[in-house]
């Protein structure tokens, strides 16, 4: 059987997969991007003195909300009832710049790889603009799915490239 696009139906139109035959299962999701600056920047928010406030507290927060909204954002996601969504933002000066990885849970019929890709974005965004008044060349990049876990597919890790 060749892959599909399954939120289109056999006319091609797009539509919202019907997914009330599922079972209920506990499902993961890992997101992870990246915000690229120059380093005096990275000190800035490291510091804690950026004029809009602390820009790793609000990227926290923006993230979660993000994933709570996903279904308002996407238009043929799933209103799906989250049971953990965690943000983690590292400093790495290599980059220069922040990593941010989100973790969503839910026991549900669908997965949560959207919600912790829009969670990831937007904390990605919230970043950017909590320091463009000093960076306006940071870049948003790398934003990618690391890994799922549960549902009728099993599971996937981008390291393997596939389901486990």
């Amino acid at each position: 059987m060749s892959p599909r696009l399954t939120h289109l139906d056999e006319t091609g139109a797009a539509h919202m997969v019907d997914v009330s035959a599922k079972d209920i299962t506990q499902r993961t999701a890992v997101a992870e991007g990246t915000v690229s600056m120059q380093a005096a920047t990275l000190d800035l928010i490291r510091s804690g003195t950026a004029s809009k406030g602390d820009v790793i507290a609000t990227a926290r927060i923006a993230g979660i909300m993000a994933a709570k909204k996903t279904h308002e954002l996407i238009p043929l996601c799933h209103p799906i009832m989250l049971s953990k969504v965690k943000i983690e933002i590292e400093f790495d000066d290599q980059l220069p710049g922040l990593r941010i990885r989100a973790t969503t849970k839910v026991a549900e019929r669908t997965g949560v790889e959207m919600e912790a890709l829009t969670a990831v974005s937007v904390a990605c965004l919230t970043i950017y603009d909590m320091a463009k008044a000093v960076d306006r060349g940071m870049t948003i990049g790398n934003i990618r799915l690391v890994e799922k876990t549960g549902g009728k597919s099993g599971d996937w890790h981008a390291e393997a490239g596939k389901a486990d």
